[in-house]
């Protein structure tokens, strides 16, 4: 039997049925916390409960497609808004008992950007809402949802260690203070202002220099303070380490 064949003669109804969606983790930074991008459930299974975006992947898109579908419809970001935000795969998650419904694989993705836009609930949710991540244990989560933002949380914060992803929760054009508040917001540890400073300025190709500085000083006066934008580097070596991994490799 020849391949075309083996296609014609192939039924897939001989094997169990198993169907593939996509959850989003969105993370954006407001009021100076880490926030989350949740829904609520407004049809069965778990109607009520608080869920992330996401859904089925549809026969015409591939993962990531259908990740940043999800995430436009719970945002409205589209075109280039949507392009800017960095997404990725945070990984599978198939436990056989994990959807009533039946076998249903998730693949999670991560996604970070700044001042995300205030979410519309899509038509499957009676709500959807940017949540601070230290008020989740507030609310009553869906299928395994709570293993997923916890593996994701984790991700964002290891991250932040070895690569420049910090730089995706700013504008274009920051302060070193303004990047140390995304670690600080991040890890959930004040940062010493100068030791951070300096480390990140040690870093090669993490930031640069704008040649500019901002338009007044700070709020307690002084001098401007000089802007950067991230530079090219796609690995931060050395790594800035949060505290607690500080002490721990001393």
């Amino acid at each position: 039997m020849n391949e075309q064949e083996f296609l014609a003669a192939y039924d897939p109804r001989a094997y169990p049925s198993v169907a593939v969606t996509v959850d989003v983790v969105a993370l954006t930074i407001r009021d100076g916390a880490l926030h989350l991008l949740l829904i609520r459930r407004g049809e069965a299974p778990f109607a009520g409960h608080w869920a992330l975006p996401g859904g089925f992947v549809r026969p015409d898109e591939d993962l990531t497609s259908g990740a940043r579908r999800e995430l436009a419809e719970e945002t409205g970001l589209g075109g280039e808004a949507l392009r800017r935000v960095h997404l990725e795969q945070l990984g599978s998650y198939g436990a056989p008992d994990r959807d009533p419904r039946m076998r249903i694989v998730s693949i999670a993705h991560l996604a970070f950007a700044p001042d995300l836009p205030d979410p519309a609930a899509g038509s499957d949710a009676d709500e959807a809402i940017w949540l601070p991540v230290t008020a989740l244990t507030s609310r009553q989560l869906a299928f395994d949802h709570g293993r997923i933002i916890d593996d994701a949380l984790e991700r964002a914060r290891s991250k932040l260690e070895y690569t420049p992803l910090a730089t995706r929760f700013l504008a274009a054009e920051f302060t070193i203070s303004e990047l140390r508040a995304v670690y600080e917001t991040v890890w959930g540890h004040p940062l010493h202002a100068g030791n951070f400073h300096r480390k990140v300025l040690s870093v090669p190709g993490f930031v640069e220099s704008t040649g500019a500085s901002t338009e007044r000083g700070g709020a307690r006066g002084g001098p401007r303070a000089r802007l950067y934008r991230a530079g090219d580097a796609r690995l931060l070596h050395p790594a800035l380490l949060r505290p607690a991994r500080e002490e721990t490799v001393r």
